[in-house]
């Protein structure tokens, strides 16, 4: 009996070993990340951008297909005098031909495949920059919802509390009951709120989740360290140059036109034919009837050819049309772009700057005073000096403009995380 109790508890201890080896390290040791922490991850497990990675491989095999040479042709022809009645006489042939590329077509091509694959990591890093906004921006919504959510919880404390009191006053004959049913009322309707707004954080989880690839359950490190706190110190205008210099949807349109500059020059060089060369040995078998004997006679010759397409009719005027047209619609494309990057950086710079200057409003005036006024109200009414309804709409008021301020430190979060984003810059200058 005993050694089958220490057998069950053997094994129990080896499952949950095995168990405690086998979970999820970021789950199983309830990690809590910070957000440069979630950016790190999310740029490693995105979906979205690991497929894109894979491509590379594609593009990379276009470069090793373009730098092949043409692949040499064996030719052999023989031919029998069987079916005519010269059984004795035959020929075979045996040859090799080479094409060769002319006017440098070998090093056009080249240059065509090299600036695709330029094209290909300026797009990586564009999406990887898409993909680092998006992260940051849902980070702050999650941010902002567990904020709300604390901001709920400190409402129902105060709900409660001045329910509390109220029954306590209602016990003392100093209020009616009508009034501690007003606060059961607000009590109640600052439940359901927490409710609506734990639904948001929920949603905010899943949208962070599905995007970084991380466990839905996932424990956030929502400090102030991870707030974005500084305006940059640069002018508009050198934030509009650091955007064209670094931005890599730009990058990668003039990757672009380079690459359609070296298909025009490669088209051009198409319109001049290549040259085949072949070397052949012959051998001819022959008879003849010398006094009525037939004998045979074999000869041996080495030939070459040269062939080349004479470019009468086609002399690829429509590849060279073809890629002309698509550099004048690469030109226009990034001129348009340019110009719609430097109004992106104006509208977040502006955006940013009032977004501060709103906020600064409710950190040194509105905040300092609207908890002044609270505890003020709060302790009148204990004191009798105003009726219920004072309170209420007191924090009413507090909650409101509590949560607006949160929506302000939100909106200019992401107004900066925007400024960035459209800059490609972080804040401490450093390139994204």
């Amino acid at each position: 009996m005993g050694k089958n109790i220490l057998a069950r508890e053997a094994l129990l201890l080896v499952t949950l070993i095995f168990s405690v080896l086998s979970t999820d390290p970021v789950r199983g040791a309830e990690q809590t990340l910070s957000l440069p922490e979630v950016i790190e991850y999310s740029m490693q497990h995105n979906v979205e951008l690991k497929s894109f990675r894979e491509e590379k491989g594609v593009v990379e095999a276009a470069k090793v297909k373009a730098g092949l040479f043409p692949n040499p042709t064996l030719d052999v022809e023989a031919g029998t005098g069987a079916l005519t009645g010269s059984r004795a006489e035959n020929m075979l042939s045996v040859g090799i031909s080479q094409e060769f590329l002319l006017a440098g077509k070998r090093g056009k091509r080249l240059a065509v495949a090299e600036r695709e694959l330029d094209l290909y990591r300026f797009r990586l890093a564009d999406k990887e920059r898409l993909i680092r906004e998006e992260v940051q921006t849902l980070f702050y919504d999650l941010m902002l919802a567990e904020q709300r959510l604390a901001l709920a919880d400190r409402t129902i404390a105060l709900n409660r509390k001045l329910l509390e009191v109220s029954q306590a006053r209602l016990a003392a004959g100093d209020i009616p009951e009508l009034e501690m049913n007003l606060v059961k009322v607000e009590l109640a309707h600052s439940v359901a709120l927490r409710i609506d707004i734990a639904k948001t954080v929920q949603q905010s989880q899943e949208k962070l989740s599905a995007i970084t690839a991380l466990p839905v359950g996932t424990q956030y490190e929502m400090s102030k360290k991870n707030q974005a706190s500084s305006l940059p110190r640069k002018s508009l205008g050198d934030l509009k140059q650091l955007a064209l210099a670094r931005r890599p949807d730009i990058k990668a349109l003039e990757a672009e036109r380079g690459r359609e500059e070296a298909a025009v020059k490669l088209a051009r060089a198409e319109s001049i034919p290549n040259l085949t060369v072949g070397l052949a040995i012959f051998r001819d078998t022959r008879s003849m009837k010398i006094s009525g004997v037939e004998e045979s006679d074999k000869a041996y010759t080495l030939g070459m050819r040269l062939s080349i397409p004479i470019p009468v009719f086609d002399r690829n005027q429509a590849g060279v049309q073809e890629t002309s047209a698509r550099l004048n619609s690469v030109e226009a494309r990034l001129s348009g772009a340019i110009r719609s990057v430097e109004r992106e950086v104006e509208t977040a710079y502006t955006s940013s700057r009032s977004s501060k200057n709103i906020l600064s409003l409710y950190e040194t005036d509105i905040i300092p005073q609207l908890e002044e006024n609270l505890s003020l109200t709060g302790e009148a009414w204990r004191l009798g000096e105003v009726g219920i309804q004072t309170v209420m709409q007191e924090q009413k008021k507090f909650f409101e403009v509590s949560d607006n301020y949160l929506m302000a430190r939100h909106s200019y979060q992401a107004a900066l995380v925007k400024l960035d984003s459209t800059v490609a810059t972080e804040l401490n200058g450093e390139a994204k």
